[in-house]
């Protein structure tokens, strides 16, 4: 399959920190608490994962990419877009899968929630409905158009969500963990939808079989990068980190 040429992610020394509570209710106002230190990586490979325990860092490094979060220091760009300087010009290059689809199914019917995302960029109404149809088509998910999403399986759920966000036309997908809330069949079938993507995909994952797939992957420690370079190769790193001192 002919695939787009991959956009260019650049973390430039970018970190993201908050006040340290604890510490400023001991008298040391300033006080703050890094939750990803910074960091200077370039990511262009086709598929990217991200890997790490609960808290370390992942989802923080995933919010960067399409400004959810905005670094405390140093910045992020994205075809050398700043996601805080050019944030709607990071957004329409760069779309995000929540680990909840709930979380981003806002209308009540799954075609109409395509639509909305084609609502910018689409005028003409009949126009907009066809384009939502085509994208459900691409997805194999047709049959669910005018269905509830409330009525749906978790797996169905999460591939309408993921409609509503290729409906845009992003050339990245950014993916928090996107398997955690599904079943073995749906596990498999959103994986391979995803796979067949032409898009570039980030995705962050607890599950190092999916992780072992990618082209490249990140382990994420205490919120810095304790590994990056081949994805099999990260998740024996992961592993070992992960298993030392049990």
């Amino acid at each position: 399959m002919e695939t787009m040429p991959a956009p260019s992610i650049v973390f430039e020394s970018a970190g993201v920190s908050v006040p340290d509570e604890d510490a400023q209710r001991r008298g040391l106002p300033d006080a703050a608490r890094d939750l990803l230190h910074p960091l200077t990586l370039t990511l262009t490979e086709r598929r990217i994962a991200v890997i790490g325990a609960n808290g370390s860092g992942k989802s923080t490094l995933l919010k960067l990419i399409n400004g959810l979060a905005r670094p405390s220091t140093g910045r992020v760009l994205v075809d050398g877009a700043c996601t805080v300087r050019d944030t709607g010009r990071v957004r329409r290059t760069v779309g995000f899968l929540f680990t909840d689809p709930l979380a981003q199914l806002v209308m009540p019917v799954v075609v109409e929630d395509v639509e909305l995302s084609l609502r910018a960029r689409v005028r003409d109404r009949a126009e907009r409905r066809a384009h939502a149809l085509e994208v459900l088509a691409r997805l194999g998910i047709e049959r669910l158009a005018e269905r509830s999403v409330y009525d749906l399986s978790g797996g169905e759920r999460q591939l309408a969500a993921l409609a509503t966000v290729l409906a845009a036309g992003q050339r990245i997908l950014v993916a928090d963990e996107p398997t955690t809330l599904l079943d073995l069949r749906n596990d498999a079938l959103l994986r391979r939808t995803l796979d067949g993507l032409e898009q570039q995909v980030v995705y962050a994952t607890h599950d190092l079989a999916f992780a072992a797939e990618a082209d490249r992957a990140l382990v994420v420690e205490d919120g810095r990068i304790v590994f990056d370079g081949a994805a099999s190769d990260a998740v024996d790193a992961y592993r070992h980190l992960a298993l030392e001192g049990v």
